[in-house]
């Protein structure tokens, strides 16, 4: 069992918690992710490590409320247990010998690209952040980007932060400006991942993206994380989640995301029936 230490909503549909897991915290590194399971009954979850204090023994986990499981696990408040939480599993960010990178965010994609400028600035590389979303209110973890960055550039679709446009507007500004980057991680959703890839390869800028397919298992025997990079077939859960964006298959990796829609939708609508009957 795993207690929740700190719960903390950072918006209407992002919640961050901090869990108590001491073997998991001394192992974590940048890129790196846990599988969790909330109770018996519950299915196993992959969630990206947003960060992690190997001293307090903690890690940190932010997730979108979307699904059956990510409701149940909004549920549980401070002082509660998770019944299962497996880590470090994933290849660990290669950041080493770099100079100067643009962490690039979309949406909740901030939350996995925070611990990458993270432990780039504390090897004393000069981060550049870009974080997008569509609206002010569903901004996050602003300070703490700021904190980690040398400049750091929010937009939102709407404008309403006053600053409207794209990653990919904000990161042609930047170069367009003289910016030069060894090289730039994108994080977010696979339409957004894919728009910066298609910028950075024509500007022959090496792009790191994290890729989040389905999965089960996490230790890649079932065989559910696989797209192919190259041309080769690879899981997410054991050569990834960091793979060269200029090498995905962004095609087939969008159409892989959208196979259970239906599935999902009738587990979310089944969770919300049974949850309106106990109200009553």
């Amino acid at each position: 069992m795993y207690k929740i230490v700190k719960k903390q909503i950072l918006n209407d549909t992002v919640t961050l918690m901090e869990i108590y897991a001491p073997a998991v915290a001394k192992k974590a590194k940048p890129g790196q992710f846990i599988i969790l399971r909330v109770n018996e009954t519950g299915e196993r979850i992959p969630l990206t490590i947003a960060d992690f204090d190997s001293e307090k023994g903690t890690v940190t986990i932010i997730f979108q409320i979307v699904g059956k499981t990510t409701s149940v696990l909004n549920q549980l408040s401070e002082g509660e247990y998770i019944l299962d939480f497996v880590g470090p599993l994933g290849t660990p960010s290669e950041l080493d010998g770099l100079k100067k990178v643009a962490v690039i965010g979309g949406g909740l994609g901030t939350a996995i690209a925070y611990p990458q400028a993270k432990a780039l600035s504390k090897m004393g590389t000069e981060v550049h952040l870009i974080a997008g979303f569509r609206c002010r209110d569903l901004i996050i973890l602003e300070k703490e980007m700021k904190a980690v960055s040398d400049k750091t550039v929010i937009v939102t679709d709407d404008g309403s932060n006053g600053n409207k446009g794209f990653v990919t507007t904000a990161l042609d500004k930047l170069l367009a400006e003289g910016n030069e980057y060894d090289m730039v991680v994108a994080i977010g959703p696979l339409m957004m991942m894919r728009a910066v890839c298609n910028m950075t390869k024509e500007k022959n800028i090496k792009t790191i993206v994290s890729m989040n397919p389905v999965m089960i298992d996490g230790t890649g025997m079932c065989g559910c994380c696989r797209l192919t990079v190259g041309g080769e077939t690879k899981f997410a859960c054991v050569d990834g989640p960091d793979f060269d964006g200029h090498q995905v298959d962004f095609e087939e990796a969008i159409r892989r995301s959208r196979m259970f829609k239906m599935e999902e939708q009738q587990s979310r609508d089944e969770h919300c029936n049974l949850m309106k009957k106990e109200v009553k």
